[in-house]
């Protein structure tokens, strides 16, 4: 998908080093958010890479590490359910995106993000309205982010068995609604999410 690397490609040399920021997890009725930044070297194309929705979990598995392995630079980082809760999911969110962003061993002059909200972030940022899809180191952290909530989500499965949150990742599956029904909820849901649940 080479129209994935134009964006990039028209951006201006003084804007450089430039990072991608992209986060997983605002949706679901448990568990932390995900956010990662990313820095591609410039040229690089990788095989395949898209909106991480976009892709099978196999692809998102084999990405995850050639990102990991060709990036000049990633930082990975995560906003509790106890953030979430104190400051909503939108400014978790960001706080994990910043939090990334801190991880990078290269300092980013510019941060490019997917969607178009106002909030902001500790660096200069571009929004990117469906970003994940249209540029590419955005797409590369949307790959990150997701591999790495979700396996979170598989070792939490495994602390709280019985909700299946390794097949739902805590998202509002029916299965997940009949766990909730059945077992009650655990310290790793979203208590505000639940009362949406509820009406």
């Amino acid at each position: 998908m080479d129209e994935l690397y134009v964006f990039e490609r028209e951006l201006a040399g003084e804007l450089r080093p430039f990072c991608g920021v992209d986060e997983a997890g605002r949706g679901p009725l448990a568990g932390p958010v995900c956010a990662a930044a990313v820095i591609l070297p410039e040229g690089l194309v990788l095989p395949g890479l898209n909106d991480s929705k976009k892709l099978t979990e196999k692809k998102r598995e084999t990405l995850f590490d050639l990102i990991c392995e060709k990036a000049v630079a990633c930082g990975i980082a995560y906003a509790s359910v106890e953030e979430i809760e104190e400051i909503n999911i939108k400014n978790a969110a960001y706080l994990a995106m910043d939090r990334a962003i801190a991880q990078l061993s290269v300092k980013p002059a510019l941060a490019l993000v997917d969607g178009n909200d106002k909030n902001t972030l500790s660096v200069p940022s571009v929004k990117v309205v469906k970003g994940d899809g249209r540029c590419a180191s955005i797409a590369a952290a949307s790959v990150l982010a997701k591999v790495s909530r979700d396996r979170l989500m598989q070792e939490l499965a495994r602390q709280y068995p019985g909700y299946g949150f390794e097949k739902h990742k805590g998202y509002g599956t029916a299965a997940h609604y009949a766990a909730l029904r059945a077992l009650g909820p655990c310290e790793i849901h979203r208590p505000t999410f639940l009362r949406k649940m509820h009406g």
